[in-house]
């Protein structure tokens, strides 16, 4: 095997695929990037038995042949070395000479034979969703996917793919976050909806290789497996298997109190009050919505925080306590000028909303502080 490329295409390349590389391979092999040259491409591929990665760009062939290069170093060489065209050659069984303008680095390789096969997914289940939206989909709610092996469906995130839209679901148990996108899928005709089970390390390596931009991302789901492709990478993964918590049940379709305030507003109070909050054991928010205003408050040994803050109420006034880490990471991930809030009581879950449409629900677990 004998190629060039471009030094920037390749480190692009490998940056990407070795997101899949774990620290503690289950066998030696994996710990490598498994290189293909042939019909004037080079295909990279990571994996760690049950997530892989895979990238393609052009190349000067010269030799087609293909080898497994110790994934890490070979990155860290490439990123190392002067720009311009790198040259990749196996000379033998045994190594691979690296070359880029007067830099010459020699290594070690193992036999491409020994690389797990990994064969692409067919299925009439082809889901297509922008690759912008579903990048912003996943960093909306992957901050509540469970970190519990002990709650192993937990630590997956929820797609759910209906004729006219899909959703993203995640839930650890203490706050639950679903975004939608609405447009139309093309489901086999004996299929109403698709669900599937995307394991929280993938949704999270998926987010942060997805291209910002409207292109779409083709997702294809067959017995308990995924592939996502978009542009030239191809994700492949294995899914959850199980069901996951229906997450319909935990969500409240009445409220008795509804509050109105600026969310910006909301967020710099909070982060202030949790200052405080971090000092104290419980690490609570406290929030008592009244007619017109919201009044935040925390307090620990060392001293405590208190401002009011414009609300507009609809129903019962409401004290209700939140640990500040949860109401925090919710009101980050809601974009609208205005921070809509449901309660029922303050100790069942506060919902929140949008004021218009049914883009995001979130809903956070108080903590029974109040009698």
């Amino acid at each position: 095997m004998k190629f060039t490329m471009n030094n920037q295409d390749l480190l692009e390349g490998l940056t990407t695929v070795t997101r899949a590389l774990t620290a503690r391979p289950a066998k030696q092999i994996l710990d490598g990037v498994l290189i293909i040259a042939e019909d004037e491409r080079i295909t990279l591929t990571c994996s760690d038995g049950s997530l892989s990665i895979e990238y393609t760009n052009y190349a000067t062939i010269k030799e087609e042949g293909q080898a497994v290069l110790p994934g890490r170093i070979f990155t860290e060489l490439i990123r190392k070395m002067p720009g311009g065209e790198v040259e990749v050659s196996v000379q033998n069984d045994r190594t691979a000479s690296i070359r880029c303008q007067k830099t010459k680095s020699n290594l070690a390789i193992m036999s491409a034979a020994e690389y797990p096969e990994i064969s692409d997914l067919r299925s009439s289940i082809n889901i297509k969703i922008p690759q912008k939206k579903l990048k912003e989909m996943i960093s909306h709610v992957s901050f509540a996917i469970a970190t519990d092996e002990n709650r192993q469906i937990l630590t997956g995130t929820l797609l759910e793919v209906s004729r006219n839209e899909a959703r993203l679901v995640a839930l650890d148990g203490f706050r639950l976050a679903m975004q939608k996108v609405f447009q139309p899928f093309d489901l086999p005709e004996d299929k109403e909806v698709i669900k599937a089970i995307i394991p929280g390390k993938v949704i999270n390596e998926l987010s942060r290789i997805l291209p910002d931009d409207e292109a779409f991302c083709n997702l294809v789901f067959d017995q308990g497996r995924m592939q996502c492709t978009f542009g030239n990478i191809r994700l492949r993964s294995v899914l959850l298997a199980g069901e996951y918590i229906d997450y319909r049940r935990i969500l409240p379709t009445e409220f008795k109190t509804q509050a109105k305030a600026n969310r910006a507003a909301v967020s710099d109070a909070i982060d202030r009050a949790s200052l405080m909050a971090r000092e104290a054991k419980n690490n609570l928010i406290k929030m008592s919505f009244k007619s017109g205003s919201l009044r935040i408050s925390s307090n620990a040994e060392m001293g405590d925080v208190e401002e009011e803050l414009e609300a507009d109420l609809n129903g019962s006034d409401i004290d209700i306590a939140f640990n500040s880490r949860y109401i925090i990471d919710v009101i980050r991930n809601v974009e609208d000028e205005e921070l809509y809030m449901n309660f029922n009581s303050n100790v069942s879950p506060c919902v929140v909303m949008p004021p218009s449409g049914e883009e995001y629900v979130y809903l956070i677990l108080p903590v029974r502080v109040f009698q």
